[in-house]
């Protein structure tokens, strides 16, 4: 029997719906991240009549929203659907809103004039739409929910072992400080770390291996998804860019956790040409750019630097499936050889990248330093209230902190935080420099599957 596939965003939208300012909600996310699964199950847990309109599958939707009258149009909807419509009953769901984007700016008359309704659209490529809107969006009567892959405490609930999710959720600072994590508590963790770098945070292929637990069925859905996003090139490329972002396609895999340099994915194209192929599967979600930043202050944004940036795929089944790995590669190496680590980072970016508000852009950024005799790296970059903290990810239990501790010394930073594959731990350390200055500071170590719970333990150590 099929486990109920439960994700922290609803908790969300039960907010959402409980507040008296509430406006229409727009779900913003790559396709098959689970966008439409989340608002039926959002509808059925609130106990609200769900009203779905899906503009692809029915074009003819679109003319119910010519008037702009929130009355008119449900007047309309209810005729043609014949399905009734009441304020605190019904949730009217706009499904693939980037087919019909006209509608987008009549979301602001139901924020206006009926407050009460519930609203919320969804649609994939709406990247697009919003980039080539010839009409007024209602900034400051909608909001948006960025959705991304469901994440490995999801994944975990998903299996049957909510138990374990809770654990991490209870587990506090003076727990690991003293009483430190149980090796065998560990290495179940782990175990369900690795499967989930197979599966990935998909909804249908995390459906598929709590159902059957057969990685075979998995891969044969992840061979489906990728089919999809090959079929959307035909959407917004053409020609010569459709064969462009189909080379980019294919070479993202094997770019993650490296420098993004365009002559690495082909000498044969001028690097402008790489760069709009690029630009299309980020406005598609399948790609991000992970941009370097000098990192004196806060935003982070402020001071980014556009011709440094590594690259994070959607997600990180999907990249296992394209470089042909399975759960036995992972089971009998140590994960730091494992694609030289670039799973690690694939798997804490994704996860980091939605750690913020879920009305922010998803965003991340990494910190570099390319002087010959001094080179140094840091993989990503958090912000904490006004601290910036370093994030190392070491795949196996070992590493030099090198480039760490660089960063600490010339930014004037006094903690950081790393993940890697052994149990949890708070160091305070010091680390004497090549030119003799010391650099005091304290480590939060967490292992990879700790993700989730990374800001909230940052706040513990920085007293927030």
């Amino acid at each position: 029997m099929a486990r109920l596939l439960l994700r922290k965003e609803l908790a969300y939208l039960h907010d959402w719906s409980g507040r008296a300012n509430r406006k229409p909600l727009v779900i913003r996310g790559a396709r098959q991240v689970g966008k439409s699964t989340l608002v039926r199950q959002f509808a059925e847990a609130e106990g609200l009549v769900l009203l779905e309109l899906n503009f692809e599958r029915n074009p003819e939707f679109l003319e119910a929203f010519a008037s702009k009258d929130p009355v008119q149009i449900l007047a309309i909807l209810q005729l043609i659907t014949g399905k009734k419509i009441a304020t605190g009953e019904t949730l009217l769901f706009l499904d693939e809103i980037q087919a019909a984007p006209e509608t987008l700016a009549t979301l602001r008359y139901f924020y206006e004039e009926m407050p009460a309704l519930h609203v919320l659209a969804a649609g994939s490529l709406l990247e697009f739409a919003l980039a080539d809107a010839q009409f007024s969006m209602p900034v400051g009567r909608i909001e948006y929910l960025h959705l991304g892959p469901m994440q490995f405490e999801d994944f975990m609930i998903a299996m049957g072992h909510a138990e374990l999710t809770d654990h991490l959720h209870n587990l506090s600072l003076d727990t690991i400080r003293d009483v430190g994590l149980p090796r065998v508590v560990h290495e179940k963790y782990m175990g369900l770390l690795r499967q989930y770098w197979i599966t990935g945070g998909l909804p249908e292929a995390i459906a598929a291996y709590a159902a059957s637990g057969d990685f075979n069925e998995v891969a044969r859905i992840q061979r489906n998804i990728v089919t999809t996003y090959r079929d959307d090139f035909n959407k917004y490329s053409h020609g010569n860019l459709k064969r462009l972002v189909q080379l980019v396609f294919d070479q993202l895999p094997v770019m993650v956790g490296r420098k993004f340099k365009y002559a690495n994915v082909s000498r044969d194209h001028r690097s402008a040409e790489l760069e709009s192929a690029l630009h299309h599967l980020c406005l598609a979600r399948i790609a991000t750019k992970v941009f370097h930043t000098s990192a004196n202050g806060i935003p982070l944004a402020a001071e980014i630097n556009q011709r440094f940036f590594k690259t994070l795929y959607l997600d990180i089944g999907l990249l296992t499936a394209a470089l042909n790995l399975n759960v036995l590669d992972l089971n009998r190496a140590d994960l730091s050889l494992v694609n030289n680590g670039a799973l690690a980072e694939q798997f804490i970016g994704q996860h980091l990248m939605y750690s913020g508000p879920y009305y922010g852009t998803p965003e991340l950024y990494y910190w570099v330093r390319e002087a010959k005799s001094a080179a140094a790296e840091i993989d990503y970059l958090l912000t904490c209230g006004q601290h910036i903290v370093p994030v190392e990810i070491k795949a196996g239990t070992t590493g030099t902190l090198k480039s760490l501790h660089q960063f600490l010394k010339e930014k004037n930073r006094r903690f950081a935080l790393r993940f890697n594959a052994d149990v949890p731990s708070l160091l305070i350390d010091t680390k004497k420099m090549t030119d003799g200055s010391n650099v005091n500071y304290e480590l939060l170590s967490l292992p990879l599957y700790m993700v989730g719970e990374a800001q909230r333990l940052n706040r513990s150590c920085l007293d927030l």
